[in-house]
């Protein structure tokens, strides 16, 4: 099993986990850098550093240092750097937290009127149920892991398996009423009830 080591969100072999965190804090190194820093042969650490480029987590550049045959300089990738943890929503209710009631709904409703203004260019043209499943589309696409099943003909169900706003929603209830209003809004022809919510 993994050890635990602090920094990183996934569980990944430890010597990876080792790996990708050098790569975090130098911005880039060679494979005989990280030999040197962990302690282990260059082969095994291009073993590695194979695994971790197919997973999608390392790349790499040609680096010219000198005279001689040009050095392989290991970075991570975007999705790597998604393992970090990040703080935005700590940073995010921070922020709104400096506004009075007006300042937020405001805010709050800037937001609702531009996804508006995107959903419906995308549902334009569309009958109902392909609305619901382009619907369903696009809140998948902001995170909520959504997913549209019909169970009549008329009668659609849009599960949202999570919350991509929970831990600003816990605080600034107006995050939840916005979701709920964008549905009512892109789908004007359907009677729309919010089954369950986790708040």
């Amino acid at each position: 099993m993994a050890t635990q080591q602090p920094g990183l969100t996934l569980q990944l072999q430890p010597t990876r986990r080792k790996i990708l965190l050098a790569l975090k804090k130098s911005g880039g190194m060679t494979a005989g850098e990280l030999s040197e820093l962990l302690g282990m042969t260059a082969m095994g650490i291009r073993r590695h550093l194979t695994t971790l480029e197919r997973d999608g987590l390392v790349m790499f550049d040609t680096q010219q240092r000198g005279f001689g045959r040009p050095s392989y300089l290991f970075e991570l990738t975007p999705q790597a750097e998604n393992l970090f943890p990040k703080t935005y929503h700590i940073l995010t209710n921070e922020l709104l937290g400096y506004l009075d009631e007006d300042e937020l709904g405001r805010i709050f409703e800037q937001r609702s009127q531009r996804r508006i203004r995107v959903g419906r260019a995308r549902l334009s043209g569309l009958d109902t149920n392909e609305k619901v499943a382009e619907l369903a589309r696009m809140l998948d696409e902001e995170g909520y892991l959504a997913e549209a099943e019909q169970s009549s003909p008329n009668t659609w169900t849009i599960h949202l398996f999570n919350c991509a706003l929970l831990d600003i929603a816990h605080r600034f209830r107006q995050a939840c009423s916005s979701e709920l209003e964008l549905v009512r809004t892109l789908l004007p022809e359907a009677e729309v009830q919010r089954v369950h919510y986790m708040m």
